[in-house]
């Protein structure tokens, strides 16, 4: 039972449990939308933009309030500047770097926004920059701004920058991570993890990120390692489970992709399309055996409108 799914489906996937992105593909395509996208437990409600582009043209100031905390008074920014430079030198997180549980908190909630909303943050972002050219957090929320709008080359300009000016920060190595897998390239994807996790070695959605790019490589066994680690860090995580059973069915350890996926299955109910289709059903029934792939660079090529 090698290469059991398409190389579309992590890629698939991984967009709608990092981007809450709609799609029009058939459920045999792809692994269930959890419930728990990659978040805090309380997981947001979906407010992306559909696929027909459709958004709210209310103003949000939620993102007007996120991107002006990038600005600080005089005193604030001067102490966290010498704090953030001493770690720099050290090699050390960023102090002003979330925890990974305010990391999953915010990207809850930038997930939960409307295309409004980020046209909003980019047009302060814009502002900032022009006041204060090097601010890498300006650059942070600009590039985030560009990936939710799709614009994925010119946000990963700006998540290159943003590195270059505080190569210490976790938020614009997992965000340059997700839009390295939005834009197919799974090696980029899956380093942009690795120092996510350097520097914020408890964040379960960079093991998960990396999991799936290396999902994506065909790299099956080491994607487990990082999926167990999520698992490890939230026994919770539906998506960990599901997508560890779905890689352990890749090397044909069926026993444990029928033991995980009914775990996903209990957290999560749609998590059962992916029971049936790749383990089968528990009264017998062969699963489903979607057609093989050439090359792993075969992925999903998103329609206008789509991720």
């Amino acid at each position: 039972m090698k290469s059991l799914f398409r190389t579309s489906t992590a890629s698939l996937g991984v967009l709608l449990l990092l981007s809450n992105c709609a799609t029009s593909v058939k459920e045999t395509d792809t692994p269930t939308k959890m419930s728990q996208p990659m978040s805090t437990p309380a997981a947001s409600t979906t407010g992306r933009p559909d696929s027909t582009g459709a958004a709210s043209t209310a103003t949000d100031t939620r993102t007007t309030e996120a991107v002006n905390a990038i600005k600080a008074t005089p005193a604030t920014a001067v102490a966290s500047d010498a704090a953030s430079a001493a770690a720099l030198a050290a090699d050390r997180a960023d102090p002003n770097a979330l925890s990974a549980t305010a990391a999953s908190a915010e990207r809850a909630k930038e997930k939960s926004l409307t295309t409004a909303d980020y046209r909003n943050m980019l047009a302060n972002a814009d502002a900032i920059l022009k006041a204060d050219p090097k601010n890498p957090k300006a650059y942070l929320q600009r590039a985030k701004a560009k990936s939710y709008l799709r614009d994925y080359a010119a946000a990963l300009v700006d998540y290159s920058t943003a590195i270059k000016l505080q190569r210490n920060s976790p938020d614009a190595y997992y965000n340059r991570g997700v839009n390295h897998l939005m834009m197919k390239q799974y090696k980029a994807a899956s380093t942009d993890f690795a120092l996510a996790l350097k520097y914020r070695p408890d964040d379960k959605e960079s093991f998960f990120g990396r999991g799936v790019a290396k999902m994506q490589m065909y790299q099956y066994k080491p994607a487990v390692v990082d999926f167990t680690k999520a698992i490890q860090l939230d026994s919770a995580y539906a998506d960990a489970w599901e997508y560890r059973g779905i890689s352990y069915s890749s090397f044909d350890k069926l026993a444990e992709a029928r033991r995980d996926l009914e775990k996903a299955s209990k957290l999560n109910p749609e998590a059962a399309k992916s029971l049936r289709r790749y383990v089968g059903n528990a009264d017998g029934h062969e699963p489903l055996k979607p057609a093989k792939v050439a090359t792993p660079n075969a992925g999903y090529h998103p329609k206008p409108g789509q991720h």
